[in-house]
């Protein structure tokens, strides 16, 4: 019997796109344009986080890729909106990884955008696993999904630099404890920033988009 041989392929996989994300970060730093992944399950309000920026970010260029496995609907409201977008289908895939992006990045021709905030594949899972290429990665937990949610999907947090608990305006309605959800995360990120806010009604978007034009600002300079 001939010997058998083991093919890693996944781990193959990750090595082969953690290489051409670095490539993607090193032209984003030569052409100055901030790439923000974000990430979150599907409802959490990652559109209407969005739409409460439009007016905070006018200091900035800025624009948004939306990515999906089919549709356009987020990429025409944000479009309407009045904010540069462009629409990624993944063709089935759960995620984008470097080239995906790379790919969105050269369609949308980044217009001289010093900000893009690509909206990635509502899911908890597989988007974590995979690196864009962005310069920062921010995830929504909102509400109605909990607060053990870091707990059940650590590679998201581990992942992330920012976490925004959104529909702090409904809290009083759901079992959903701040102190527990700030514990649970540091536990899986002692260095991850959180900010609580309302998409709804505006409280706390401020202190999101002072976050955002900082590390834009830190990334042009």
């Amino acid at each position: 019997m001939s010997d058998l041989k083991i093919i890693e392929v996944k781990k193959s996989v990750f090595a082969d796109n953690n290489e051409d994300a670095g490539l993607l970060r090193d032209q984003l730093k030569q052409e100055n344009t901030f790439l923000l992944n974000l990430m979150s399950s599907p409802g959490s309000g990652k559109t209407t986080t969005l739409l409460a920026l439009a007016d905070k970010l006018k200091k900035i260029k800025w624009g948004v890729m939306e990515a999906d496995i089919d549709g356009a609907v987020d990429a025409e409201t944000v479009i309407n909106a009045g904010i540069p977008s462009v629409q990624i289908h993944t063709g089935g895939m759960c995620h984008l990884d470097a080239d995906m992006t790379r790919q969105g990045l050269r369609e949308f021709g980044q217009k001289d955008l010093e900000l893009i905030i690509l909206e990635n594949v509502g899911n908890l899972v597989c988007p974590a696993e995979f690196d864009t290429g962005a310069v920062k990665n921010m995830t929504i937990l909102s509400v109605p999904e909990g607060h053990d949610k870091p707990l059940k999907y650590p590679l998201m947090y581990e992942k992330c630099h920012l976490l925004v608990i959104n529909k702090i305006d409904v809290m009083e309605y759901f079992d959903f404890n701040k102190e527990k959800v700030v514990e649970y995360a540091k536990k899986r990120n002692p260095d991850i920033d959180i900010i609580f806010i309302s998409a709804k009604t505006g409280e706390g978007v401020d202190e999101l988009a002072d976050w955002i034009l900082k590390n834009v600002k830190e990334w042009c300079e």
